[in-house]
C-alpha cells in the first residue's frame, strides 16, 4: 500500500490549522456543551484574566493588578467569554489615543479546555461589533515572528469580515531589555463590515 505524500504547502497549510485550534480561529464546531456567553469584563473576573494568561505559556503575562486595573479601565474595549459563570476566554484591548478610528489587542487567550471551539474569533468579532458604535473601523495587534496561532486566528477574523490584513515589523528584539522576541504590526481594516456568522 502506497501512503499520500504532502508537499510543502499542504504541511504548512496542516501546521498551521493545528495552530489556529490551539487558539480557537477554526470553524467553530457545533455546540454540544454549555453555551458560551460574551459579555464585558467586571473587576471580579482580572484573576480568571491573568491565570489564563499565565496558563497559556505563550502570552506575556501581566502583573495579576495590570488586569484587575483593566477590567475596571478598558471594560468597553474588552470582552470575555464564560461559560457556566466561569471566564474561560478574553479579548483586551484599548482605542489608541493617536488613532481614535483604531483598536489595538493587547491580548487574547482561551482557557485550555474552551481551545478548538471558535472562542477566540468569537471574542474578536464581538469587540469589532461592539466598538464600531466608537467610529471604530480599524483594528491593530503585534505579534512575534514565531506564534502561528496567533497570526492564523487574526488572518481568519480579517477573512470573516473580508478586510484586508497587513504586516510591517514595529519593534525589533533590541528595544526589549530581556530576550523578547521582535513584534510585528499587523492592521486589519476596515473592521465594521460584519456577516451573519459573527452574531453566532
Amino acid at each position: 500500500m502506497t501512503l499520500p505524500t504532502l508537499n510543502t504547502a499542504e504541511l504548512e497549510r496542516i501546521r498551521v490549522e493545528q495552530a489556529a485550534a490551539a487558539l480557537g480561529s477554526a470553524p467553530a464546531r457545533k455546540q454540544t456543551g454549555p453555551a458560551v456567553v460574551l459579555r464585558a469584563p467586571r473587576v471580579a473576573d482580572g484573576a480568571q484574566l491573568w491565570r489564563i494568561a499565565k496558563d497559556s505559556e505563550v502570552l506575556d503575562t501581566n502583573s495579576s493588578y495590570a488586569y484587575v486595573l483593566w477590567c475596571r479601565d478598558f471594560a468597553t474595549t474588552s470582552v470575555v467569554a464564560e461559560v457556566n459563570g466561569r471566564v474561560v476566554g478574553f479579548v483586551i484591548g484599548y482605542v489608541r489615543p493617536q488613532a481614535p478610528d483604531t483598536v489595538f489587542v493587547w491580548q487574547v487567550a482561551v482557557d485550555r479546555a474552551q481551545q478548538g471551539k471558535g472562542t477566540g474569533a468569537q471574542l474578536l468579532h464581538a469587540l469589532l461589533n461592539n466598538v464600531a458604535a466608537q467610529g471604530v473601523s480599524k483594528l491593530e495587534t503585534t505579534i512575534s515572528p514565531d506564534n502561528a496561532a496567533s497570526i492564523a486566528l487574526f488572518t481568519s477574523v480579517a477573512r470573516r469580515r473580508d478586510a484586508r490584513i497587513t504586516k510591517r515589523p514595529l519593534f525589533d528584539a533590541g528595544v526589549f531589555p530581556d530576550s523578547h522576541a521582535p513584534e510585528d504590526l499587523y492592521l486589519i481594516a476596515p473592521t465594521a463590515r460584519t456577516t451573519q456568522e459573527d452574531h453566532r
